[in-house]
């Protein structure tokens, strides 16, 4: 999902899609380890993504506390 779309999401549509990242995640890792992830870019993308949702979260807690 692009940033612009992140953006215009609210505090507890992002919590979700964390929670959906979150999943999607170890299952990627689970793929790996039993030798069947085909698509191994994949992984680095959910990575990705968990960290812009991370940091989109992040800012606006900072912009709430000022």
């Amino acid at each position: 999902m692009e940033l612009k779309q992140l953006r215009e999401k609210s505090a507890e549509a992002l919590q979700a899609h964390l929670t959906d990242l979150h999943k999607e995640s170890f299952a990627l890792r689970m793929q790996k380890a039993t030798g069947q992830l085909a698509k191994t870019h994949e992984a680095r993308r959910v990575k990705r993504e968990i960290a812009r949702v991370n940091t989109l979260l992040s800012q606006r807690q900072a912009g709430e506390q000022k």
